[in-house]
């Protein structure tokens, strides 16, 4: 019996498999709301077999927005654009989860393929940006950020509160807090991007302060009975990896005591010059110490679009959940293809009737 094959229940949450699309930004909103580009891209995921579908990194306010492009959920109108979405994959078998968050000091920026660096100081197009202290990130991303009041961070967290009750009413039934990858819940747990001397700055405890009462804010307004996730960058690859690691262990501790149900284990990306060792299922063995020594479910990307690989780290209890993203954007029906590869019998392609009639005839 494959491991990547069977189901997993958390909370009241089951899902088909243990195959996930991660969150991977489209850049293709306007101001803020979804299109048919997304409801397209997401159907089409949700269709492939996958059991559960996250959207997006998607910006609790207008300033947190990585890109122009990107999608937003600071007003109903925003929220009321992905019902579409919603419904598409929860027809399709899939469990719909949004990503909620805020870039800090990398939002304001030109999208990938346009130059991937901060837009201009003077084009319209762009926007202040805020961060725990005002230091860049460096590289393209030279923008100084303001830093932040306390009357900021107060607004802040509660706008990561009012993203979580507009999900909750539009139908998603998983939530991630983005506080991984240099944005800015990462900025304020990172020593490289925070260098305040007030209670959000210094130790451990006080640069742990706002995701953990962001979390718990949150946790307030989402319903106990569905998954509550968080992404965090467990680790920076900048030569003190143990250090960090121990931290952001027992950071996910306190996670799991404020109420958080999974956390996707992944990589700080605060400093522009980390070394990372890219290679297939690296973060595997990160992810598996979290599991073990913080006691709670993890899922992580990064490498693992393989079957066998993806079948392994399940298998070997490395990961709970495998997010396979860029093999997902090659093939949206990555989980048939998987199960094929893996040998399974043809009842557990989850695939739609209209594919799987002709794909088992010939």
């Amino acid at each position: 019996m494959s491991a990547l094959f069977q189901p997993y229940h958390l909370k009241d949450i089951t899902l088909r498999n243990r195959i996930a699309v991660p969150p991977m930004c489209q850049y293709m909103a306007n101001d803020g709301l979804v299109n048919e580009w997304h409801l397209s891209h997401y159907a089409g995921m949700a269709r492939g077999g996958a059991a559960l579908v996250i959207v997006e990194a998607t910006a609790v306010s207008p300033e947190g927005r990585i890109t122009p492009g990107c999608t937003g959920i600071w007003s109903d109108a925003l929220a009321q654009g992905f019902a579409p979405i919603v419904k598409e994959i929860k027809q399709a078998g899939a469990v719909p989860g949004i990503q909620i968050g805020h870039a800090g000091r990398k939002a304001s920026a030109n999208r990938p393929w346009e130059g991937d660096d901060h837009i201009a100081e003077g084009d319209p197009r762009g926007w202040e940006t805020i961060a725990p202290s005002a230091i860049a990130f460096g590289g393209g991303l030279g923008k100084v950020p303001r830093a932040m009041t306390l009357d900021d961070i107060a607004r802040v967290r509660q706008d990561f509160v009012n993203a979580a009750v507009r999900a909750r009413e539009v139908g998603f039934e998983w939530l991630e807090l983005h506080f991984a990858h240099g944005y800015l819940g990462q900025s304020f747990f990172s020593f490289h991007s925070n260098q305040r001397d007030d209670i959000y700055g210094g130790s451990l405890e006080n640069r742990s302060r706002f995701l953990l009462e962001t979390l718990k804010a949150v946790r307030e307004v989402w319903p106990e009975h569905l998954p509550l996730t968080i992404r965090f960058g467990v680790i920076e690859f900048d030569g003190r990896d143990e250090e960090t690691l121990l931290e952001s262990i027992g950071l996910v501790r306190q996670f799991k005591d404020a109420g958080m149900d999974m956390i996707s284990v992944s990589m700080g990306f605060t400093i522009p010059d980390a070394t990372i060792p890219w290679g297939p299922a690296f973060m595997g063995p990160i992810a598996e110490r979290v599991r073990n020594e913080a006691g709670v479910p993890v899922s992580s990307a990064w490498g693992f679009g393989t079957p066998a690989i993806a079948e392994q780290v399940v298998k070997d209890e490395q990961l709970d959940v495998v997010m396979v993203g860029k093999a997902h954007l090659a093939n949206p029906h990555w989980a048939y293809f998987a199960a094929k590869e893996l040998g399974l019998p043809r009842a557990s392609w989850t695939m739609p009737a209209p594919y799987a009639h002709w794909l088992e005839r010939y």
